[in-house]
């Protein structure tokens, strides 16, 4: 998976809601021993930002004094200021120096140069490889069909050393300065591509710079319109090299009537150089203020029926950057999610920066019914009971009621008793209770398929039996063997 930086999200999300994407804090001059009276421009960090590496003009202390262009050098501090800076002596000469990119593992510099000898006046760029302390001397990067004509281009090279932007007056140009991808395959370098009409103009376009994840694209014109002079764009890659989105202007903190340009990033800080305050250029530092979190509240609405699902969640969620995604913990993706059965549930809310909310919501259900039982006693000899009668009635209906509040099913359970009086018509009280059973199991299956509870509704018979005191040939004592004489009804 293809991995972005915040500041690419953040312009990402901006793009697709055509909104503000990001603040940031109030521009300010770089502390630490960077600015000077002369002038600072061309800002390019370490991948780990604790190295900066700078141009200075106008320094007597440049290696051809002070009309000289030197780069030079400072260290981060544990504050996030800058150390004094320090000139960088073994790839500085009389002629106009520049560091444009440095390699991921900080073992290369890319150098816009022109070195003493006949040779070494031909404009283009080199590379130098760090050497124990020091650096090698720079050697020629090949750019097929690469000719600079005129004193103004310029180059960024991306820290995987695989993208080169270039900006001069070169083939197709629609003005002055334009933009050109050069990439690097098998170890060599492409003839350079024009970058487009969405980003190049009749005007100018300098200073480019790629974010590390490839995807944004910012630079310096004064042909996009803005605040002044030049100013500083940003434009996202919509497919292919030559193909970008319409550049938008980063707005008033960061450009000014003056010249601004050479921005570059470094995590959430951002440095560019401008001469908003003064005739020489210095370089500038802000920060992205993160957007906030997003927050979620939640509410549920309960089941309305024992073992129903019914039951629904409403999220409201604030701020955060769109989109945002949803993601439940029964596995639902949406932000209201309805059809839920009693439980627990748990929303995790992700927006397009990674930032997450949570919020736990219980759903509730009624109460299950209580089970019912229901006993009767039978006279001598007798087999069977409708429901039409008053108690079995009452039973049924209380059955199906059970069913109407939401239980899904309910099970009847049949238990039958024969005395030991001897019975004639059955031939034998092992048959009559089974007889009992059986009569009762038809007349409830009967009685909730009319009622069209036939599948939620299951009566099974769980004992026969013959039970009570033996017969003492005492007819005339019915209450000894009644209590033995019943068939009962219970649910579960």
């Amino acid at each position: 998976m293809k991995k972005y930086t915040l500041f690419s999200l953040i312009l990402g999300a901006s793009l697709q809601l055509n909104a503000q994407y990001w603040d940031v804090t109030d521009p300010k001059k770089l502390s630490g021993g960077v600015n000077s009276a002369a002038e600072e421009n061309m800002p390019v960090f370490s991948k780990d930002s604790s190295l900066l590496y700078f141009v200075r003009t106008y320094d007597a202390n440049n290696t051809d004094g002070e009309m000289d262009q030197d780069i030079w050098y400072s260290t981060r501090n544990t504050d996030g200021t800058f150390g004094e800076a320090k000139n960088l002596k073994a790839l500085n000469n009389k002629f106009n120096n520049a560091v444009f990119g440095v390699s991921n593992d900080g073992n290369r510099l890319y150098l816009i140069n022109a070195y003493e000898g006949k040779k070494d006046m031909e404009k283009g760029c080199a590379v130098s490889e760090r050497k124990g302390d020091g650096w090698s001397n720079p050697t020629k990067v090949n750019i097929p069909n690469l000719k600079i004509m005129g004193d103004f281009y310029g180059f960024h090279v991306n820290g995987t050393e695989d993208v080169m932007i270039i900006s001069h007056a070169g083939p197709g140009t629609l003005g002055k300065e334009d933009l050109y991808v050069s990439l690097k395959k098998g170890g060599a370098w492409t003839e350079p591509q024009h970058m487009g009409n969405n980003i190049n103009t009749s005007g100018f376009e300098i200073s480019p710079f790629l974010t590390p994840g490839g995807d944004t694209l910012f630079f310096s014109s004064n042909g996009h319109g803005g605040l002044g002079d030049a100013d500083i764009f940003f434009s996202v890659k919509q497919g292919s090299w030559t193909s970008w989105s319409k550049p938008v202007n980063l707005g008033p903190k960061i450009n000014s009537p003056k010249f601004d340009a050479y921005f570059v990033t470094s995590g959430t800080d951002l440095y560019w150089s401008s001469n908003r305050e003064s005739e020489r250029s210095n370089i500038y530092h802000a920060r992205v203020k993160t957007p906030p979190a997003p927050s979620v509240a939640c509410k549920g609405t309960n089941v309305t029926v024992f073992g129903g699902s019914d039951g629904k969640i409403v999220a409201t969620v604030e701020g955060g950057v769109a989109p945002l995604s949803y993601s439940w913990s029964n596995g639902m993706t949406v932000q209201n999610p309805e059809g839920l059965k009693k439980g627990d549930y748990t929303l995790v809310v992700t927006d397009n920066l990674g930032q997450t909310a949570t919020c736990t919501v219980t759903i509730t259900e009624p109460a299950p019914p209580q089970d019912i039982a229901f006993k009767h006693f039978f006279d001598y000899n007798a087999d069977k009971m409708t429901i039409e009668e008053g108690k079995l009635n009452q039973f049924v209906v209380q059955v199906a009621e059970m069913l109407n509040k939401g239980r899904a099913e309910v099970t009847i359970e049949i238990q039958s008793s024969a005395s030991k009086v001897p019975t004639s018509t059955f031939g034998s009280n092992d048959r009559l209770a089974k007889s009992r059973a059986d009569k009762m199991k038809k007349e409830l299956e009967g009685y909730f398929a009319k009622a069209g509870l036939k599948d939620k509704v299951k009566v099974v018979i769980t004992a026969t039996l013959v039970s009570g005191p033996d017969y003492a040939q005492d007819p005339e004592n019915r209450d000894k063997y009644r209590d033995y004489q019943f068939i009962e009804l219970k649910t579960k």
